[in-house]
């Protein structure tokens, strides 16, 4: 490097940075001569060489300007110097030297026209920076002029002019977020006046004013402030949301609404709506039941608020559960009448939004969606929001057992469920299956415990039964008692009673559906309580009149067709065929009831008991129940028809049951029944309950709903003869019977609307063999005292005393005949006594004296059928007699034509007939006995046929009495 820098001083060239700084445009380059040049080159050297011995130089002498080569070799040197070694490794430095000097004049060289090219351009370069110096100083010199003539004053103007506007500006933005920082204030304010939509305006433009100056450090906290009061704002929200589901006020849901239509959530907030629905029917519930039970408790223990619903709904006590039950209802009301009014508002919100507008059809799809999602949403809820009521109030219904709650109670019960059922049906078109159910199960547990306990009580009314007549008025009717009340309301068993009253004293919004009579104030479920006080029953008559006029006007009753009862013109009645009067009566023959209805002392009220009345009242219950409760129509109406089926089975037990029935050939009872009396004793007598155990039986045992026979009161005396045998009990016990069954008819189509299509046969095969037998009841119970009455047996023997194959005609009578005919006169004073008592309606008398009569004239055969000894004289004479007999008593009734007279009459005549006539008349006459028959043979025949005629006769005769046998 040393030889380098040597031989640039002899050339004198200076390194780049040495030219730069004195460099004059006047100098010029001095060229190293070709001697100098050559000198470098001296001892030349084989490039390759020379090569290897620079690359034989150590790594450290190229690493920079700083390296200290003599440090460097001297730290190399071994402890011990070897002047040899040292010598050869100087001479290697030299020659690595010389290979790198040698190398670099080469390359400077090679470069020199490069390099006195370039130092042309510096040296031009540099003449023109002077240049540039000179124009820059003229410059500087002409705007010092400019800046004290000019600048200085206009231009300060300008910049204070700038700097004013911009602090106008920034006191515009300081007082902008003065008020930003006192917005809260104002949002308080109008969240406690319930200004949402106004608080999230102002909320909403705070937020966009605070985004303008966002460059301030103080408005990065207001923001966050802001966007705490939103959040804020939207819970408040939620909590008025709330609000509206118990109490839906139109101005506090619009508010609300557009408050959610600025936030952009109104989806969001149908779904918190239909959650807050959800939650307050829970919470209405719970808190009214809670209620109840903790003051039926009495303490204020805490155990109850943290039951479930369910077990909560089981402390409910018997005297608190109509009241809870009510006010259970009330409150779940109220939420679905909020319901119903948010869906209203919806609607009306919708018919105004799609009224044409220019703002309609700009509207944006976003809120077409927005409605559609509501609508769906609000009508997906009506299901829903039914079914969460159903479910709470089946846990309330089956939470108690209510077997043993009173009847009205029970009907109260149900007439709650029934018009939550309506309320059910027009909230959402809902059946209401759930509530159905839960009430069908309560019911039936009810009813089976109440029907049991109700056939116990008719047992025992029936056995301390004195069979005497309840007074009652003549206009007397089903209709008027309180529990057939609902059917004068309304013929529709649809309807609840309560919302029967309703209808029955505003016709004019029996169209209306609840939603609509209650939409602004009152409650569907306070409506039973305000008729029951209301309702009175007059029913009874006092002393057995209903007036002392009308009992002056009794005979007057008999004078004109129309003013006849209807009770009365029921009496009158086809024995035969049980159909009602025709309407061909003519005025005289209801005249003649004077004769013949003994009832002339007493007005034409039904003739009914106190038990009758009991089981009428039990049916109007049943129905009551049934009307309310359609899925238990048909176990209500099988048990209405046991009350009838026991009543009827109680009378015929009591007065009507004869082992001599059959024995009267009389046929006095029928087959039809025969076979209901049969079906009664095997599917509701207890036949094995006997004496003392008669009412101890439990319902666990297999006798199910099967009820002890009754058996007649003591005090009820049937064998007295002064008084008919009991007569007038039999008379108010049959006919109240045929009046209960006449009640029955009236209910049959009533009863027929309720039964199930499949279950209709039931009823009709009730009503065809049980109800329209009642008054085929009449005939056995009444022959027994027809057969006691008269003493048949006195006038066999005094016909048996009379002669009869006497020689000439007589002229007068027998005495049996005007025996007999006393009898009758006794019985008729004795009929009539009875009637001072008890009415004794025209079939019933008709039927009496139809008894006695058949009895009389059969008797009277027999007596003729006894006679060993007659001849055509004798047969006169019993002409005489009968005709005789038959004269004085067509005065004494009114009954035509007189029972069995042909039978009696074609018996005398047989008296005429020849042999072949007699086989015959044996043959076609079957109704007459066997010894009657034989007695033609014998005493008629007897003298004028031979002894094998009168064998053939007899084989004849007793070939007809084999069968029977």
């Amino acid at each position: 490097m040393q030889k380098i820098k040597s031989l640039m001083a002899r050339q004198g060239l200076k390194s780049p940075q040495e030219s730069m700084a004195d460099l004059s445009p006047v100098e010029n380059l001095r060229i190293p001569s070709k001697e100098e040049l050559r000198e470098l080159r001296e001892q030349p050297i084989d490039p390759q060489a020379e090569q290897e011995i620079i690359d034989s130089i150590e790594e450290v002498y190229f690493s920079n300007d700083s390296f200290d080569m003599v440090q460097h070799e001297l730290e190399k040197l071994p402890p011990e110097l070897n002047l040899q070694e040292l010598e050869e490794y100087r001479d290697k430095l030299k020659r690595q030297q010389s290979a790198v000097s040698k190398k670099v004049a080469d390359l400077i060289l090679e470069k020199q026209p490069a390099y006195v090219k370039e130092l042309e351009r510096v040296t031009a370069l540099q003449t023109n920076l002077q240049l540039a110096a000179v124009i820059c100083t003229n410059a500087r010199r002409q705007l010092s002029v400019a800046k004290e003539g000019f600048t200085e004053a206009s231009l300060g103007l300008l910049a204070n002019q700038r700097r004013r506007q911009l602090l106008t500006g920034l006191l515009k933005s300081l007082r902008t977020i003065k008020t930003l920082q006192r917005t809260d204030v104002r949002l308080s304010e109008m969240l406690e006046e319930e200004d949402y939509p106004g608080a999230i305006q102002l909320c909403l433009e705070c937020q966009k004013a605070a985004s303008t100056f966002k460059h301030y450090s103080c408005i990065s906290e207001l923001n966050s402030k802001l966007q705490d009061t939103l959040e804020q704002i939207e819970e408040q929200l939620d909590v008025a949301l709330s609000k509206t589901c118990k109490h839906f006020d139109v101005l506090h849901y619009t508010k609300v609404q557009l408050a959610y239509k600025l936030l952009g959530k109104t989806q969001t907030a149908m779904d918190q709506l239909h959650m807050h629905f959800t939650q307050a029917i829970h919470n209405t519930v719970f808190q009214v039941v809670l209620g109840y039970v903790e003051l039926c408790a009495g303490n204020a223990d805490t155990k109850f608020q943290k039951m479930q619903y369910k077990d909560l709904c089981t402390h409910i006590t018997l005297d608190s559960y109509i009241p809870c039950l009510t006010d259970l209802c009330k409150a779940l009301w109220e939420v679905m009448l909020s319901y119903h009014r948010t869906m209203q508002w919806h609607e009306e919100q919708d018919k105004q939004e799609n009224t044409p507008t220019p703002a309609a059809a700009a509207e944006s799809d976003e809120l077409v969606v927005d409605r559609s999602y509501v609508k769906k949403k609000l009508e997906h809820g009506l299901t829903r929001i039914w079914q969460d009521v159903q479910l709470k109030v089946k846990a309330y219904i089956l939470g108690t057992d209510m077997s043993n709650f009173k009847y009205d109670d029970f009907i109260v019960v149900l007439d709650v469920i029934s018009r939550l059922m309506q309320v059910g049906e027009e909230f959402c078109g809902s059946k209401s299956e759930v509530l159905q159910e839960s009430i069908k199960r309560q019911s039936i547990n009810y009813f089976k415990n109440y029907h049991r306990a109700r056939l116990e009580e008719l047992r025992m009314f029936l056995e301390n039964e004195t069979w005497e007549l309840c007074p009652v008025k003549s206009n007397f009717n089903i209709a008027q008692l309180h529990e057939f009340k609902f059917m004068g309301q309304c013929r529709s068993p649809s309807v609840s009673p309560s919302r029967q009253a309703v209808s029955s004293s505003t016709p004019a919004q029996e169209e209306l559906s609840l939603f609509q009579q209650y939409l602004q104030e009152g409650n569907p479920f306070e409506m039973h309580i305000e008729h029951k006080e209301e309702e009175t029953e007059d029913v009874l008559a006092s002393n057995g009149y209903e007036s002392d006029e009308l009992e002056k006007s009794v005979y007057q009753d008999y004078d004109s067709d129309s003013d006849v009862p209807e009770e009365l013109k029921q009496d009158y009645v086809d024995e035969q065929t049980g159909d009602a009067p025709l309407k061909s009566v003519s005025r005289e023959t209801i005249r003649s009831k004077k004769k013949s209805d003994y009832n002339l002392n007493k007005t034409n009220a039904p003739i009914l008991t106190n038990t009758t009345l009991n089981v009428i009242r039990l049916v109007g219950k049943y129905m009551q129940m049934m009307n309310i409760l359609k899925p238990i129509a048909f176990d209500v109406i099988h048990c209405v028809s046991q009350l009838f089926d026991y009543y009827l089975y109680a009378v015929y037990t009591f007065f009507g049951r004869n082992d001599m029935y059959e024995s009267s050939g009389l046929g006095l009872i029928s087959s039809r029944l025969r076979t209901t009396l049969n079906r009664i004793q095997e599917s509701l007598i207890d036949m094995e309950a006997v004496g003392e155990n008669a009412g101890v039986h439990g319902p666990g045992e297999d006798r199910k709903e099967k009820v002890p026979s009754p058996h007649l009161s003591q005090m009820v005396v049937l064998t007295n003869s002064g008084t008919l045998y009991g007569l007038a009990q039999r008379v108010v016990a049959t006919e109240s019977l045929v009046f209960l069954a006449e009640q029955f008819e009236s209910l049959q189509s009533h009863l027929d609307t309720m039964m199930p299509a499949a279950k209709k046969p039931f009823l009709q095969q009730f009503y065809s063999q049980t109800v329209s037998t009642a008054s085929e009841l009449r005939k056995p119970i009444y022959w027994i005292v027809a057969a006691k009455a008269i003493d048949y047996e006195q006038m066999l023997l005094m016909m048996a005393g009379v002669k009869w194959d006497i020689r000439e005609i007589m002229s007068q009578h027998n005495v049996y005949v005007d025996v007999l005919l006393k009898e009758f006169e006794q019985f008729n004073k004795r009929l009539g006594d009875v009637s001072r008592h008890v009415r004794i309606p025209l079939p019933v008398s008709n039927v009496l004296w139809e008894h006695c009569i058949r009895l009389a004239n059969r008797t009277l055969v027999e007596g003729y059928a006894n006679v060993k000894k007659c001849s055509n004289e004798g047969r006169a004479l019993m002409q005489l007699d009968f005709q005789q007999f038959l004269m004085k008593l067509e005065k004494l009734t009114d009954l035509r034509p007189i029972p069995d007279k042909e039978f009696v009459e074609t018996y005398i005549k047989a008296y005429y007939l020849t042999e072949n006539d007699m086989e015959q008349f044996i043959k076609n006459h079957r109704e007459y006995s066997m010894k009657q028959l034989a007695n033609l043979v014998n005493v008629c025949l007897g003298s004028h046929i031979n002894k094998k005629a009168r064998q053939k006769l007899l084989a004849a005769i007793d070939d007809i009495d084999r069968p029977k046998r």
